[in-house]
């Protein structure tokens, strides 16, 4: 048995539980699920899945269809409570139902609508809390769709917000003593963005020295414990050519470097700001652990290009684990058995590493 395989029984052994949320319903998500539970059990041992026993029945039926028909890939076991997944036999799909209600049915493929949602939020938040209460060891989440949440009345556009909130919630303080950044990071790059799901114009609006001080020292606390050593952190500018000495912008000279200047000061191996377009170059490299983007874009489009099916997203700063694959519901492949469980499984591998950190 590999190294990482053995960790996955023995964290599974240990009751070192991952909750794995089932995602939007109309989206990959489940059919992901079903196919990393058939290819990889052993790194599934330990994994309960969070999310309605009959969405994720359909979507073993749409494996099974595109492999071909004959037996179902996968029975689906419905647990009350984690410590069932304790007695759950192999080569199952053990699923916990967060109890949300489904009056119009499964919701169709490849659709935006309230009802998915609705059960798309409430597998995150029960998972959340368990996470939170020490019930599981981490929390993997497949993608859910922002339209569909906000059809749901859901008051967060994403995971990471969605989750800051429940943490902060459970430690009694307010959003801002609950920082999180969203890192994304594959075999090649990692980067860490100042800011998430807001426009271009709040993006920037969003570098400020707190802003950036905050997502540096978060950064260089999550990644100390990843990699055994501080990190080598890039900082990239916000202005074309980090702006050129003031000729493109000031945020640089009055918000970014003095930024940098105190993290240094606070041990932390940075760089920059370093022009935006080179500094991913750099990374790959070898030359940095991780850049820092200044907004969601300017971090993304390096690290999707290389490919979304190793990507994962990990979220920093949260008093919990939570990784989730490098995708979105992907509504025009939804449902006809094509969807690829590489990202998920990269997910669930960085989960299970994060753990043992």
């Amino acid at each position: 048995m590999s190294d990482l395989l053995h960790t996955a029984a023995a964290g599974a052994a240990s009751g070192s539980w991952l909750a794995l949320t089932q995602g939007d319903p109309a989206g990959i998500g489940p059919e992901t699920i079903v196919k990393a539970f058939w290819s990889e059990p052993e790194l599934m041992a330990g994994v309960l899945v969070v999310g309605q026993p009959e969405v994720l029945r359909r979507a073993a039926r749409v494996v099974q269809q595109a492999q071909g028909g004959g037996q179902l890939p996968l029975p689906v076991v419905v647990l009350t409570e984690p410590a069932d997944l304790a007695s759950c036999p192999p080569r199952c799909l053990p699923v916990l139902d967060p109890g949300t209600a489904m009056p119009n049915g499964l919701p169709e493929w490849g659709q935006v609508s309230a009802q998915a949602g609705r059960q798309a939020a409430d597998a995150v938040l029960w998972a959340a809390r368990a996470a939170l209460r020490g019930q599981v060891a981490a929390l993997v989440t497949a993608p859910l769709h922002k339209e569909a949440l906000h059809a749901a009345g859901v008051a967060f556009p994403g995971h990471t917000e969605l989750l800051q909130a429940e943490a902060a919630a459970h430690a009694g303080v307010g959003l801002e003593a609950m920082p999180v950044r969203m890192m994304l990071a594959n075999q090649e790059l990692r980067t860490v963005l100042v800011s998430i799901h807001v426009s271009l114009r709040q993006a920037i609006e969003a570098v400020t020295y707190d802003n950036v001080l905050d997502t540096l020292r978060i950064t260089q606390d999550s990644l100390l414990r990843v990699l055994g050593r501080p990190p080598r952190i890039a900082v990239a500018g916000l202005n074309p050519h980090a702006g050129e000495g003031g000729l493109f912008g000031r945020e640089e000279l009055d918000i970014i470097e003095p930024a940098v200047q105190a993290a240094r000061a606070l041990g932390a191996q940075v760089t920059g700001p370093v022009a935006p377009d080179t500094v991913y170059m750099r990374a790959r490299r070898g030359e940095f652990d991780v850049v820092v983007a200044m907004y969601h874009d300017q971090g993304l489009i390096p690290v999707k290009y290389l490919g979304v099916e190793e990507g994962v997203n990990v979220t920093l700063g949260l008093p919990l684990v939570r990784t989730s694959p490098d995708h979105g519901t992907a509504f025009d492949i939804a449902g006809t058995g094509q969807a690829d469980p590489a990202s998920l499984i990269e997910a669930l591998r960085m989960a299970r590493r994060l753990i043992h950190a």
